[in-house]
């Protein structure tokens, strides 16, 4: 067991058997959908999820956790023989998630020391900054190169999204300051980014396609990239985007996986998000 321990939160979309195989713990957001509570939705795979959503009239809602449920793990965590943690969280530009896993640490302060990395990104993004920590940790590192390993990821990594409907996005206001655009951009397929840790809208193609071709462009023009990720918010086509994407890049290095229900709340059914990361110059 290595001696610094990686702990995320649910937003993250890190597959549950990775996190495992790495002694990642996920501290999960709230998540109400209709009459299920946070804690029937947290035992809910991404695709049960996304089934559930579809059978359900209510829009679904979210909650950052608790300061306690960080402190909480983190004890745990010590408990467990841990020297230190390095959390990641999603971007304190769009939840107060970094807030609570602060004040968590605050909390624990006296028992186990704990840094917080705020990754300025949401889904698999994060997940990859997530993945950066984990390598640092299992390399030996200390408390401090693990969290430098997360904060060097961060500003690596891009993530770009197709949004199939705006609907969700226009009813929970999370549109950074295209938000006024809104009334004039409901007839669009519209690509997304999250800048600087806010979500901002890049570019306005008016068909499915069409966003699609300017997401695989985003990649092709990031240049010489370490790790490329594609979720869905179940998605039908995103077989169909995937050998787009497969045009530019070898289809073995393209991992995809599923945008769960703390980010996909947002954005909707259907959307396709893109996480690149960029190599370090020393791996070039």
């Amino acid at each position: 067991m290595t001696r610094i321990r990686v702990v995320t939160d649910s937003a993250a979309d890190l597959d549950k058997a990775v996190a495992a195989d790495h002694g990642v713990s996920v501290v999960h957001l709230d998540v109400r959908l209709g009459d299920f509570g946070p804690d029937v939705t947290s035992t809910w795979s991404p695709q049960e999820f996304w089934k559930r959503s579809a059978e359900i009239v209510q829009l679904p809602e979210t909650s950052a956790p608790s300061p306690g449920a960080f402190k909480e793990t983190f004890s745990a965590l010590a408990d467990d023989g841990a020297e230190g943690i390095v959390c990641v969280t999603l971007s304190s530009k769009l939840s107060a998630t970094y807030q609570a896993a602060v004040i968590g640490a605050e909390g624990v302060a006296g028992r186990i020391r704990v840094r917080v990395v705020d990754s300025l990104l949401a889904t698999m993004a994060e997940g990859l900054v997530v993945l950066d920590a984990v390598t640092a940790a299992e390399a030996g590192g200390d408390l401090e190169a693990v969290a430098a390993a997360a904060m060097a990821s961060r500003d690596r990594v891009g993530l770009y999204g197709a949004i199939d409907s705006l609907d969700n996005l226009r009813k929970g206001g999370r549109l950074g300051s295209a938000q006024a655009l809104l009334g004039g951009l409901l007839e669009i397929k519209p690509v997304l980014e999250i800048r600087d840790g806010t979500l901002e809208l890049e570019s306005r193609p008016r068909t499915r396609s069409r966003s699609f071709e300017y997401l695989a462009s985003k990649a092709r023009e990031a240049g010489d990239l370490e790790r490329l990720v594609v979720v869905h918010a179940a998605a039908s086509d995103v077989d169909s985007f995937v050998e787009l994407l497969a045009a530019s890049f070898p289809r073995e290095r393209i991992s995809v996986g599923w945008l769960g229900p703390v980010i996909g709340t947002h954005v909707g059914q259907g959307t396709i998000a893109v996480a690149e990361q960029r190599r370090s110059p020393s791996m070039r």
